[in-house]
């Protein structure tokens, strides 16, 4: 996911992305650490990575419900969305 743009991954690219980053799924916390900063720098939200660890009360923290919350909130603000699917 390195250097990519929201609008360049599918969604279920982006969610398996988050799931490793939940997961702590890395082999270095180098690795860890950089993919959270890219989380960030794509998803744009102003909530960034504490949406994964440290999120608001009653919300679903799930890999699946942040990037619900991520698409949802760049959509409300007018950013571009996921590529579509291909199948």
């Amino acid at each position: 996911m390195q250097d990519k743009k929201i609008e360049e991954v599918t969604e279920s690219d982006f969610l398996d992305f988050v799931r490793k980053i939940c997961r702590a799924e890395y082999r270095t916390e180098r690795q860890h650490g950089e993919a959270v900063y890219q989380f960030n720098q794509m998803s744009e939200h102003p909530y960034g990575s504490d949406l994964i660890y440290y999120p608001k009360p009653l919300s679903d923290n799930s890999p699946e419900g942040i990037v619900k919350e991520v698409k949802e909130w760049r959509a409300t603000n007018g950013k571009p969305g996921f590529k579509p699917e291909h199948y």
